[in-house]
C-alpha cells in the first residue's frame, strides 16, 4: 500500500506543478484544468461533510435487521423500491453512493438491489429529474424514466445473481485502514 499511496503523491505533486508552471507561463489549457480541479473540490467539500455525518448516522441508527428485513435477499420488490426512493432523494450523486453502498453491503444488503441502488442514484434523483423536465419537457422525463428505471433494475438483478452464483465476495477495506 505504500507504494501505491507514494504513486498517489507523486501524481498529486506533479498535477499542482502543472498547474503552476501553467500559470507562470500563461498555458490557457493547464490553467482552465486547475480552475477545473477547484472548482470540484470547492463543491465535494460543500456536500461531502455533511452527507458522511449522515452516513455515520446511518450505520450506528439503523440496525443490521432492518436493513437485512427491507434490503436483503429476501425483499423481493419492496427492496427495489426503497431504494429507488432512496435514490430519488439523495444528495451529491455517487460520491454520497458509493459510500452508503458500502454502508448497505455490510448491513446485509442484497448485491442485486446494492447495483439497482447505484444505478437509481445516477437516473432518478429529484432534482435532477425536476432540472430535466424544466428544459426538455416531461414526455422525455417520463420516457428516459419509464427505460432507465425497468433497464438498471434489470442490471442490477442479472449482476447480482451472476456474482452470486459465483460466491463473490466483495473486498472492501477502510481508507482509514490502509
Amino acid at each position: 500500500m505504500k507504494k501505491k499511496r507514494l504513486i498517489n503523491i507523486i501524481l498529486f505533486v506533479s498535477f499542482i506543478g502543472f498547474v503552476g508552471v501553467s500559470c507562470l507561463i500563461g498555458y490557457e489549457n493547464g490553467q482552465q484544468s486547475g480552475v477545473a480541479f477547484i472548482n470540484v473540490l470547492v463543491e465535494m467539500l460543500k456536500i461531502l461533510p455533511c452527507a458522511f455525518i449522515l452516513i455515520g448516522l446511518f450505520e450506528v441508527w439503523v440496525k443490521e435487521e432492518t436493513v437485512m428485513k427491507h434490503l436483503g435477499e429476501d425483499s423481493g420488490l419492496k427492496g427495489y423500491f426503497w431504494v429507488l426512493l432512496l435514490a430519488g432523494f439523495s444528495v451529491g450523486g455517487l460520491f454520497v453512493a458509493f459510500p452508503l453502498a458500502d454502508t448497505l453491503h455490510r448491513k446485509g444488503a442484497s448485491l442485486k438491489i446494492i447495483f439497482a441502488y447505484l444505478g437509481f442514484t445516477g437516473i432518478c434523483r429529484v432534482p435532477m429529474t425536476i432540472f430535466e423536465i424544466s428544459f426538455l419537457g416531461l414526455p422525455f422525463t417520463l420516457a428516459r424514466l419509464m427505460v432507465t428505471i425497468p433497464l438498471f433494475l434489470l442490471i442490477g438483478i442479472t449482476l447480482g445473481t451472476i456474482l452470486n452464483k459465483k460466491n463473490y465476495k466483495l473486498n472492501i477495506k477502510s481508507s482509514c485502514t490502509q
